[in-house]
């Protein structure tokens, strides 16, 4: 492959500006409303808690929730972005990478 690609550029740009992948999460973050039964004046008026939870989908249409803690909520939205930056900017580098591949088989003919 030729060392001045005009994809290379592009794809060294797009993978410098990822963020940490180690600072990344899989999953969605839900709000959910939870009752006690008893004892609970808030939930007696029929209010009840507001709750976070990160919802995990695994193959086989297992799923885990996570319920969160009140303080936990920023770094796991911070976290759901990161991954889903990611994953956006990997999908970009492959498409250069497919055009790169392109024209290197067109080039050869």
């Amino acid at each position: 492959m030729k060392h001045n690609d005009k994809t290379l550029v592009p794809r060294a740009t797009l993978a410098a500006a990822l963020p940490s992948s180690t600072d990344i999460l899989r999953g969605s973050l839900l709000q959910r409303r939870i009752r006690h039964r008893s004892g609970c004046a808030v939930c007696a008026r029929g209010d009840g808690h507001l709750i976070s939870v990160l919802t995990v989908s695994y193959p086989g249409g297992r799923t885990k929730q996570i319920s969160l803690r009140p303080e936990q909520k920023p770094i796991v939205e911070q976290w759901l972005r990161n991954y889903r930056q990611i994953k956006a900017t990997l999908e970009r580098i492959c498409e250069l990478n497919h055009q790169r591949l392109r024209a290197e088989r067109n080039s050869g003919r």
